[in-house]
């Protein structure tokens, strides 16, 4: 079967084909988690067995386990990287017009199987999709590349998230799922369109090579441990922020759900996708090492506003500015750093290696962060919120030894 000619820039086909994944990425997150809670609690059922559901998320956690498979494995037909994305998104389509034919009245444990399904199905199509990436575009064009996928990311989560209430008010919650099934097989047209990577990344020979090389490499690297004290310290400060955020908006100022959400569902969201446009458009031009130091102090910087928040206290117009201010510094930040984690991986593995490299991510913002309302207690809002712009600053120094991490860089 001949291959689509592999483009040389971000033409209109590649504006496309990043766009329809982007979506069909974040199109599932929210069908298994709030807006799934939310079918469940018109439902009537049990709050204890709605917070359960919770559970079903743990493949996104999970998914370095069975990513060496990806990494080792071809499908029939459309190559490696293709092959899987397709079939996980064929899934996709199926499990959730299955979950729109099913009532939760009558059928929980099918509704955990088939939630828990999903979201395997999704961090396995992020896992061949997000290795796709990373070996389509050259490293100067990867910042663009991942705003893009990540502004249409967010999309998604927006359409599956509050426009899917809406549709579920006004067309009930079946039609809902089985529109959404019909977005998600919209979305997998990208795979169709995307271009094979195969012919300049050979994937490992055996099993035993997938699962444990991408671990050896990693750690033969220059400085691996300097390395991973980034990854885990580099956002660690906005991680540590934004988990207190919503409670001290609420419970520190005073603000009403209604508030909250309308600035940060449609202020933060636009932000967060501008910061990451705008952050890719200056990694075009910028060097990889530069661009991490710029965003971080952006990022560290604006924590600072929650700070100047919690003294000027209740102000509608300074919420606004904040949230709009942290989000689009994150999704600089969050650009670059993307691209240092793809830039990161040995091609040969990089399945692997990325979802390795997002686990420790996810750590760093789930455990790392548990302390913090303990912290708030002990420090006060403001007390807590500059602590967490100072939490910023180790992660920044240790880009003073990026040189010697030996990141290939072809532009910028």
């Amino acid at each position: 079967m001949e291959q689509p000619a592999k483009p040389t820039s971000l033409s209109p086909r590649s504006l496309t084909v990043l766009a329809l994944l982007g979506f069909a990425s974040g199109l599932p997150l929210f069908l298994t988690g709030s807006t799934l809670k939310a079918w469940m609690t018109d439902a009537g059922l049990d709050l204890r067995v709605i917070g359960m559901f919770g559970l079903v998320a743990q493949p996104y956690v999970l998914k370095v386990l069975w990513a060496p498979i990806l990494d080792r494995y071809c499908p029939p037909g459309l190559g490696r990287r293709r092959g899987w994305m397709a079939f996980f998104q064929a899934a996709l389509v199926v499990l959730l017009a299955l979950m729109a034919l099913g009532d939760p009245k009558v059928g929980v444990m099918r509704f955990v199987v088939l939630g828990f399904l999903v979201a395997f199905a999704s961090a396995s199509q992020d896992v061949a999709l997000d290795a796709w990436r990373a070996e389509a575009f050259p490293s100067h064009q990867l910042g663009l590349a991942n705003a893009i996928h990540v502004g249409f990311y967010r999309v998604a989560m927006l359409v599956s998230g509050a426009m899917g209430l809406v549709l579920a008010q006004q067309l009930g919650w079946r039609s809902m799922y089985l529109i959404m099934a019909g977005l998600m097989a919209v979305g997998a047209l990208g795979t169709f369109l995307a271009w094979s990577t195969d012919d300049r990344i050979r994937p490992p020979r055996t099993l035993r090579e997938a699962v444990v090389d991408p671990f050896r490499q990693f750690l033969k690297r220059p400085a691996a441990l300097e390395v991973l004290a980034f990854i885990l310290l580099y956002k660690i400060g906005d991680q540590l922020a934004d988990a207190m955020v919503t409670p001290f908006l609420m419970r520190g100022l005073g603000f009403s759900k209604m508030e909250i959400g309308v600035t940060t569902k449609f202020t933060g969201m636009g932000c967060l996708i501008l910061g990451g446009l705008i952050g890719g458009m200056f990694m075009k031009r910028w060097s990889l090492k530069r661009a991490l130091v710029i965003f971080g102090l952006c990022q560290a910087g604006s924590i600072l506003a929650f700070w100047a928040l919690s003294l000027l206290g209740r102000n509608l117009g300074a919420l606004a500015g904040a949230i709009a201010l942290e989000n689009l510094c994150y999704g600089m930040g969050g650009t670059a750093f993307a691209t240092f984690l793809m830039c990161l991986c040995d091609k040969r593995f990089t399945g692997t290696q990325y979802a390795l490299f997002t686990s420790i991510v996810a750590f760093s913002r789930g455990y790392l962060s548990a302390p913090s309302g303990w912290a708030v207690l002990r420090l006060g809002w403001p007390g807590y919120f500059l602590a967490c712009g100072f939490i910023a600053i180790p992660g920044l120094l240790l880009l003073s030894r990026f040189d010697r991490w030996a990141i290939p860089e072809d532009g910028g």
